[in-house]
């Protein structure tokens, strides 16, 4: 049994070859496909009915488009989405951050991919997790995830961190100096370009 058997999976994919497919490639990567939905519609009962870890979700689908039904995932419980699209369009990624989406995988995929993807949007959605709890609002939220970001960008291409240690970094400077994470991230920012 591997380390991520317990992560309890949503599928939302309307075309069922490729369903199957990524059940497959899920199941033999130990995970636990707990729903599966064939429309936006569908992911949106399900996701309240089975209560997923993490939710993969097309973005073109009948009934309700794999964002909108992200977005309304999201509003009634925050979970780590990763969005399945045959285009990385700038718009619509723009779209599915903004509704709080942070995982993708472009088709066709390998399974390669997969673990990637679902990796990272589950560090995303910890990061946000823990800068909601010090914003007022979810906007307040993502605006401070934009400077977290940046700031992490440059920990990482300057000091040669991996993502986790970078964000580990700023929460550490966050919570020693009792400043909000936002403020630590500009500070952060502010330093590196004078240098």
């Amino acid at each position: 049994m591997s380390a991520h058997a317990l992560l309890r999976i949503l599928l939302a994919e309307d075309e069922t070859i490729i369903r199957l497919d990524l059940r497959d490639l899920l199941e033999r990567a130990g995970f636990e496909v707990c729903a599966e939905a064939r429309d936006g519609e569908e992911a949106v009962e399900l996701a309240r009915e089975t209560v997923p870890d993490l939710a993969i979700l097309d973005v073109k689908m009948p009934r309700l488009d794999g964002i909108e039904a992200a977005r309304r995932i999201l509003e009634e419980r925050p979970i780590p989405i990763v969005m399945l699209t045959a285009y990385s369009q700038e718009e619509l990624v723009s779209r599915a951050v903004e509704a709080g989406v942070f995982g993708y995988l472009v088709k066709p995929f390998r399974e390669a991919d997969l673990l990637p993807a679902i990796q990272a949007a589950s560090a995303r959605h910890e990061e946000l997790t823990a800068l909601r709890e010090e914003a007022e609002s979810l906007s307040e939220a993502l605006a401070t995830r934009k400077l977290v970001e940046r700031a992490k960008g440059l920990l990482m291409e300057r000091e040669s961190l991996t993502e986790r240690e970078a964000f580990g970094r700023l929460r550490r400077a966050s919570q020693v100096s009792g400043r909000p994470m936002r403020v630590v991230a500009e500070a952060l920012i502010a330093t590196f370009q004078d240098a």
